[in-house]
């Protein structure tokens, strides 16, 4: 072979080994991209990351290898406060609100990661005990607000101490409310026992309870009993009934009635008899149900109706998704704002208290939902 036969080997043999190293590097490209994709952080999730820019509106932060995070727009506005003690090169804690929004960012919140913090750290307090020194911030006939980390919390008038109780001999509840704006303004030392992050609310306890006669007291009660209970308290997000002596279980909002709660105050008063069901027995605490107890009104359209079918429906409330439209008094369905393209249009086509024609796009009457769609 001749000396440029072999170097024309040579070459070909060098430019299938550089073939070979790009699409390599074209692999590894790839790869990254893929892994970026798949592992990229989803809504709901804390990140960290530096700082990388802070401008009059808005903050971006380096969130490597998932690229860059943005805070800006509502979430900048609320987040003020926190934002005045950043500075460039700080590593932050946010949480992801839309994992990537079309100019790429990962939009991130700094409010709610702080709140999702707080929500831990409450977590962890109620399993040691610790004792806070919290201020009484306000006083209703069911019993005392305080605030915890920027979180709101209720202390039933049933789990305060002997010495704040309010001793009243004709049980009035005026008189009651008085007493216990007495104690607004005062430190008292309490202790979480219940979290509801869903209703941005904690429920404290001033009482020092023996954790195994608590357990005493619970262990005569078991999840399907029947009870008659009294109202000791009512809040926004439900009704604290009394069990016995030192002992109360919540009813959620959602546990009221089968139609649409607003205010638990129009259907309730202090001193009430109820009868409940308990419904769940967990880390010491007892939940209850009123509307466990009436009819099912879901089950009345099992077998009855389906995706696809036209029925007429009356718009009773908006919420942040869309407006649930009510088919009769407790069974009512969702109306998504995106089937309208924005949340204005739907609630300029959708007036509360009118009655339209829509089509059922999920029914599942055993897991009481439903979704539809407005048809003009």
């Amino acid at each position: 072979m001749s000396a440029y036969g072999g170097f024309l080997i040579l070459s070909e043999f060098m430019k299938k080994e550089e073939i070979k190293e790009i699409n390599a590097d074209e692999n590894s490209v790839l790869k990254s991209i893929v892994d970026r994709s798949v592992n990229r952080p989803e809504a709901d999730s804390l990140v960290e990351g530096s700082v990388i820019l802070i401008e009059k509106s808005s903050i971006y932060v380096d969130l490597a290898p998932f690229g860059t995070g943005i805070i800006y727009g509502r979430e900048f506005i609320n987040a003020k406060d926190i934002i005045k003690k950043i500075n460039l090169g700080d590593i932050i804690r946010a949480k992801v609100v839309e994992a990537e929004n079309e100019n790429g960012y990962v939009e991130l919140s700094l409010k709610e990661a702080k709140q999702a913090l707080a929500w831990n750290e409450a977590e962890k307090a109620i399993k040691a005990k610790t004792i806070l020194n919290l201020e009484v911030k306000d006083a209703n006939k069911g019993g005392l607000i305080l605030e915890w980390q920027g979180i709101q919390g209720f202390l039933p008038a049933s789990q305060l101490k002997a010495d704040h109780y309010p001793r009243v001999l004709d049980s009035d509840k005026d008189k009651i409310l008085k007493e216990l704006k007495k104690l607004v303004g005062e430190k008292i030392s309490v202790m979480i026992i219940s979290t509801l992050p869903k209703e941005g609310k904690l429920i404290f306890s001033e009482k020092d309870n023996n954790p195994e006669e608590k357990k005493e007291i619970l262990s005569k009660y078991t999840v399907g009993d029947e009870l008659d209970c009294t109202v000791a308290g009512l809040v926004d997000f439900g009704v604290f009934l009394k069990l016995e002596e030192g002992l109360e279980g919540l009813v959620h909002i959602s546990e009221l009635d089968w139609g649409l709660v607003d205010d638990p105050r129009t259907m309730f008063k202090v001193g009430d008899s109820v009868r409940a069901k308990v419904i769940e027995i967990k880390d010491g605490k007892i939940s209850l149900s009123i509307k466990a107890l009436k009819e099912n009104p879901w089950k009345e359209f099992e077998g009855k109706l389906k995706k696809g079918d036209i029925i007429k429906g009356v718009v009773i409330k908006y919420n942040k998704h869309g407006a649930l439209v009510s088919i009769k008094e407790g069974v009512a369905g969702l109306v998504h704002n995106s089937t309208f393209g924005i949340e204005a249009k739907l609630r300029e086509k959708l007036e509360l208290g009118k009655n339209y024609n829509f089509q059922i796009t999920l029914f599942e009457p055993k897991e009481h939902k439903m979704t539809m769609i407005y048809l003009e």
